[in-house]
């Protein structure tokens, strides 16, 4: 059988030679990140400023967030304190804001609860951090036309949503998958102004959320082995964040994406 060589039309060579390299670049653009005074979200807010991002910085912990500002690239940055679960806060919040290019939602906190001993007292701490505290945010940002046109929007739910079953998880998991569902209908809803919104879903990160979890050393040495490329850092999380609030991700919404070391492997 003769194979034929196809040769690329004159219109198609220039196309590619014209295409240019990835652009991660997110300079001028303003980048509210919450949960900025620890863990991934102080690692996505020094990543971003490095990459030319003028950052927003919201935590509870007012000294937290200092130390975080102190570590960023370049100028224009600022942080305010406040509790994203007192909707007056965030009422004052969104209304001092400027127009946002992107937003990453990390504040969040974890518990773990046998599904026996679930209290509602504890659910429910752990649904007004890490769901409703986000999109008490979400409503004063887009009431209060907070989100320019063409911004991307970046939710940090858990691979525990979906992807993984583990003991003593039921109540974070399902806190963080109302996180992941509340993202994907509002990628549907702003996607007419060219918003894209996409979530994150991490494996164990090294944070100091790991105190709050109940592994003794042992099992903790031992869950790590279930990680090809062992327990993941703010860091890794942070590069991909750049990557979803910059135009390389420009044809991308309404997903979610585990990156967990390849844990989800075995």
């Amino acid at each position: 059988m003769r194979s034929e060589h196809v040769t690329p039309s004159r219109s198609c060579s220039i196309l590619y030679r014209k295409r240019k390299m990835p652009d991660f670049s997110l300079a001028g653009k303003y980048i509210l990140i919450t949960g900025a005074s620890s863990g991934i979200g102080r690692a996505a807010a020094v990543a971003c400023s490095r990459m030319g991002a003028k950052i927003i910085g919201t935590a509870r912990d007012r000294g937290r967030l200092e130390e975080t500002l102190s570590l960023l690239s370049g100028e224009g940055h600022a942080v305010h304190s406040a509790d994203q679960r007192n909707p007056a806060e965030i009422g004052v919040l969104a209304e001092m804001l400027p127009k946002l290019d992107g937003i990453v939602h990390c504040a969040g906190t974890t518990d773990t609860i046998p599904c026996r001993h679930m209290a509602y007292e504890r659910l429910l701490a752990l649904f007004e951090t890490n769901f409703f505290g986000t999109v008490n945010l979400m409503t004063a940002l887009m009431q209060g036309k907070k989100i320019s046109k063409g911004a991307s929007i970046v939710f940090i739910s858990s691979f525990l949503a979906d992807s993984v079953a583990e003991t003593g998880s039921a109540a974070y998991a399902s806190a963080k998958a109302a996180m992941a569902a509340y993202a994907r209908v509002l990628a549907k809803e702003v996607a007419h102004r060219k918003i894209r919104v996409n979530t994150l879903m991490p494996g164990i990160v090294r944070t100091g959320l790991l105190q709050k979890m109940t592994f003794t050393e042992d099992e903790f040495n031992e869950n790590e082995k279930l990680y090809p490329f062992g327990y993941g850092t703010p860091e890794d999380i942070a590069d991909f964040i750049v990557f979803l609030l910059s135009p390389a991700s420009r044809w991308m919404t309404g997903q979610k994406i585990v990156i967990d070391g390849g844990r989800t492997l075995n």
